[in-house]
């Protein structure tokens, strides 16, 4: 009796867990934001995937970013802040390689999302924010969904946590231009670091352990995060000239690592990329500036390829710039989007990260040999940084991009 009885309970049970799974009307966005973004991306730890799926995160995002919670895309969360991506999210989590009875410091917690996916995986997250209202708020958020096993404080995030050290795992969601000495400190020897390092607009996200009190370091690829805030952001040796915009390694010539020179998803000066490769020109096939051009290929319709780079620009010093770049294509078609056609865009934000609208070189369609485009975009006068992005976005075929420029137009 008792044996069918348990039968009977673990039945309901699960006819009760696919009743919920079904009942989420958000449930079936983050499957397809996982099988077809994150997975397929290059993040393979089935923890972390499942993690990212069963994560909620459109309570982590403002009301009015609702219906953009499961893009896979940064959004704005208030005080010049961003949720990451979740494939940043993701691979952050992965390179962290979280373990059951890990304490796990966070720097920098915006919403809560990182610390939420953390908090399956590891026994405990200690997550702080400089930025009060984002800290209270992401605590309330944590507290209210039951994440118990996530601690929070509102503070400067590079001091640490030294009550609750030593960490098994540190995670920094915010980019300083070397590792600030606590961190180091606060993480027991064999500890793991994942952080992004570098120029405001020239990031790498490195994964490092402790070894010998020092730490061995892995660059990953380039990355991008939004400003600190407060001295940490003020005091950066390096500081971008936002009077002088401009495009690095527009010509893809750079090559940081030879052996990443022709790398998929890595080219040097840029970020998140997406089904592309550097490509060496030939006597046969010779790149229109230098010896290296940029590919994308997509044979499956609304995947993305695509590459990102940040670029510091102020509209009050700025008022036209000429985009240009040479683009070939073999067999484009449009993809399942209404914007999903190959392009060459730009697209502005005021200091708050407000989007101030995108501007298009193209869209490029069919097959064509190298051809050369511009256009010439006037600058709103509130834009305080731009986002250039190309690639395929959803369409299907190949398409070569080289000599890309940002040109400034003088008044």
């Amino acid at each position: 009796m008792f044996r069918i009885c348990s039968s009977l309970l673990f039945a309901f049970g699960l006819v009760n867990c696919n009743s919920a799974r079904s009942a989420d009307p958000y449930q079936a966005a983050r499957d397809t934001l996982v099988d077809r973004r994150v997975a397929t991306a290059g993040v393979t730890d089935t923890r972390v995937l499942d993690a990212i799926r069963n994560t909620p995160r459109h309570e982590f995002v403002p009301r009015s970013q609702l219906a953009r919670a499961y893009y896979d895309m940064a959004l704005p969360i208030g005080q010049s802040q961003t949720i990451s991506s979740p494939f940043i999210v993701a691979l952050m989590t992965e390179a962290l390689n979280p373990e059951p009875s890990d304490k796990v410091l966070e720097i920098g917690t915006g919403s809560g999302y990182q610390a939420a996916v953390l908090s399956p995986l590891v026994e405990h997250v200690y997550s702080i924010e400089i930025v009060r209202e984002l800290g209270e708020r992401a605590a309330d958020t944590l507290a209210r969904l039951d994440y118990e096993n996530v601690s929070t404080r509102v503070g400067d995030g590079f001091l640490g946590w030294p009550d609750a050290a030593p960490f098994d795992k540190i995670i920094v969601t915010c980019s300083p231009e070397s590792v600030p000495q606590p961190l180091i400190d606060q993480m027991r020897e064999g500890g793991v670091m994942v952080i992004p390092v570098g120029e405001r607009y020239q990031q790498t996200l490195y994964r490092m352990i402790k070894k010998d009190g020092k730490l061995e370091c892995e660059a990953l690829r380039p990355t991008l995060f939004v400003p600190m805030t407060g001295e940490a952001e003020e005091g950066r040796q390096v500081k971008p000239d936002a009077s002088n915009p401009q495009i690095i390694n527009g010509d893809f010539e750079v090559a940081s690592e030879e052996e990443k020179a022709e790398a998929e998803d890595y080219v040097p000066g840029w970020y998140y990329g997406r089904q592309c490769r550097l490509m060496p020109g030939y006597s046969g096939d010779p790149a229109p500036s230098g010896n290296r051009y940029l590919s994308f290929k997509n044979e499956t319709p609304g995947l993305s390829a695509h590459l990102l780079q940040g670029i510091p620009i102020d509209g009050k010093e700025v008022s036209q710039v000429r985009l240009s770049g040479s683009v070939r294509t073999e067999d484009i078609e449009k993809g399942p989007t209404s914007d999903g056609m190959p392009a060459i865009a730009i697209t502005f934000y005021d200091e708050i990260r407000k989007d101030l609208g995108t501007f298009w070189v193209g869209p490029f369609r069919g097959t064509r040999d190298w051809r050369s485009h511009s256009r010439l975009i006037r600058v709103p006068v509130q834009a305080r940084e731009a986002i250039l992005r190309i690639g395929l976005f959803g369409a299907t075929g190949r398409i070569d991009y080289d000599d890309l420029k940002f040109e400034k137009i003088d008044r």
